[in-house]
């Protein structure tokens, strides 16, 4: 069962026309919640990311936070598996083909939700290999925009090299992943790009910068350069489906000691913990 626009219905009874927005130019949002046990996590906090995407394109929100997650715990009521991800998709709705933004077009609003597969074992206790190249994207990669062609290219990149993820360079400095944020552990201290234009607001990024605080882990959110990105102890992706995964190929070189290290086991630990106690009491999530 699928949203579209006021109604829930089967997906194969979904129809958008062609001339939508987001068809004809890429122009809409989007947002990926995972739900554990049949609780939307950190639902809130995606929600305000929402937000900001759509600020950002100049695009009102059509619902409020309160109608938001009641449509999305429908949609997971509706759908079987325990848990999920439901992605959220707004467009500026539809219009004839012009690159000026429509008058009075009612955006388009489409939701679907879909099992959640999280990292099998083998990748939480070997880890995974990833591919760096130069990050070619738009400077406005904080808005999480359904116009996802040159992250496309680069997922590609790495599943042509045989590894899960392409870590993403620009001007010698790391950014993220294709669909990830990266940390970096040297002598200790977890290290990690700021938040800018240049990156996605990862909700996972803050949830492991809030475990690693209250764990007393040193961390430091700063520019981290490629060579540290290459001389690293340990690297992590993080993302709302892979949760925490330690990176232990590096353009088919380990990392570290090619297994994951102990700061990610300490971190992977906490954030289990953490969704146990999320999926006890969601509405404190």
């Amino acid at each position: 069962m699928i949203y579209l626009n006021g109604q829930f219905m089967p997906l194969e009874d979904a129809r958008i026309p062609v001339l939508d927005r987001g068809f004809i130019f890429g122009d809409g949002v989007y947002e990926v919640i995972p739900a554990y046990s049949r609780h939307p996590f950190r639902l809130q906090e995606h929600l305000r990311r929402l937000q900001a995407s759509l600020e950002s394109i100049r695009l009102p929100n059509p619902h409020s936070a309160a109608e938001w997650s009641r449509l999305i715990h429908r949609l997971i009521e509706l759908n079987e598996a325990g848990d999920q991800s439901v992605y959220l998709h707004v467009t500026r709705g539809v219009a004839k083909r012009d690159h000026a933004f429509p008058v009075g077009v009612a955006p388009t609003v489409f939701m679907m939700s879909n099992p959640l597969s999280t990292p099998p074992r083998q990748q939480v206790e070997k880890g995974v290999g990833v591919v760096t190249a130069a990050d070619n994207r738009w400077l406005r990669c904080d808005i999480k925009a359904i116009s996802l062609l040159p992250n496309v290219l680069l997922r590609q990149l790495a599943i042509d090299t045989d590894c899960v993820e392409a870590v993403l360079i620009r001007d010698g400095l790391l950014t993220e992943g294709a669909a990830s944020n990266i940390f970096v552990v040297r002598s200790g201290i977890l290290l990690t790009p700021p938040k800018s234009n240049l990156m996605l607001p990862g909700v996972t990024y803050d949830v492991v910068l809030e475990l690693a605080q209250a764990d007393s882990i040193r961390c430091e959110v700063r520019a981290v350069k490629e060579s540290e990105l290459r001389e690293a102890d340990e690297a992590w992706l993080t993302s709302s489906t892979k949760e925490v995964l330690a990176i232990t190929r590096l353009d088919g070189k380990p990392v570290g000691d090619g297994k994951p290290g102990p700061m990610f086991r300490r971190m992977y630990s906490l954030y289990q913990d953490y969704k146990e106690r999320v999926m006890r009491a969601p509405a404190t999530a």
